[in-house]
C-alpha cells in the first residue's frame, strides 16, 4: 500500500511502532535473571535489537540497556511485565531523557599496504584505535554513540569489512538535563 494512500492517523501509527525504545532495568545480581527476561520479550513476540549487561553502583544490583522496537503502548506493556519478574527493581524507558549513549565496536577490515594508511587516517578521523594489524587486516576499537558506529561502518565499507563485533548501547541519564541533540542543532543553526 502506498504511503500517499494511507491517512496521517495510519501514517503516524507505522512511525511509532519503527521507533525504537531505549530502557535501563534495574535487576537483582542473580542467576537466570537474564533468561526470565529474554524468555518474557520471546514469550510475547517482542524483539531485543540491543542489550548490555553489568553491575550497576550498588553491590548485587546490575543494570540491563536494551533497545526495543515498539509503539509507547507496546513498552508500557513490556515494563508492566518486566516488573511482575521477581528480580527485577526498576525499569526506566529513557527514549527521551536527555542521555549520554554509548556503544563499543570492534572492527577488523581489508588492508593492504597500499590502503593501510588511509584506513588508520579515517580510524583517528573517528578518534577510534587500531588494536590490531596483520599482513591482510587491521582491527579496530571505536566508541560512541550509536550513530558514529554507523558512519565509521559506511566509511570503511569501501575497504571490505570481515568481522564485526558491537556491545549494544548502554545509557545513563544526564543529571545536568541537558538533551546534546538540542545542543547539536543550535549549533548547525549557528555555523
Amino acid at each position: 500500500m502506498p504511503v500517499e494512500s494511507l491517512g496521517w492517523r495510519a501514517i503516524r501509527q507505522l512511525l511509532e511502532q519503527a521507533m525504537k525504545h531505549t530502557l535501563s532495568v534495574l535487576v537483582e545480581d542473580e542467576a537466570g535473571v537474564l533468561a526470565r527476561i529474554a524468555g518474557l520479550f520471546a514469550r510475547r513476540g517482542f524483539n531485543i535489537e540491543s542489550l548490555a549487561v553489568g553491575p550497576a553502583e550498588q553491590v548485587g544490583i546490575s543494570r540491563i540497556t536494551m533497545v526495543v522496537p515498539g509503539d509507547d503502548r507496546v513498552i508500557e506493556q513490556l515494563t508492566k511485565q518486566l516488573y511482575k519478574l521477581i528480580n527485577v527493581l526498576k525499569v526506566q524507558d529513557i527514549t527521551e531523557t536527555p542521555c549520554v549513549e554509548r556503544e563499543l565496536m570492534l572492527l577488523k577490515v581489508n588492508a593492504t599496504s597500499a590502503n593501510r594508511s588511509e584506513i588508520i587516517e579515517l580510524a583517528q578521523i573517528f578518534r577510534a584505535r587500531v588494536v590490531d594489524v596483520s599482513e591482510e587486516s587491521v582491527t579496530i576499537e571505536v566508541v560512541g554513540d550509536p550513530g558514529k558506529m554507523v558512519a565509521f561502518v559506511q566509511v570503511l565499507n569501501k575497504f571490505g569489512i570481515r568481522e564485526i563485533a558491537r556491545t549494544g548501547k548502554i545509557a545513563l541519564t544526564r543529571e545536568s538535563g541537558v538533551n546534546t541533540e538540542f545542543l547539536k542543532s543550535l549549533e548547525a543553526k549557528i555555523y
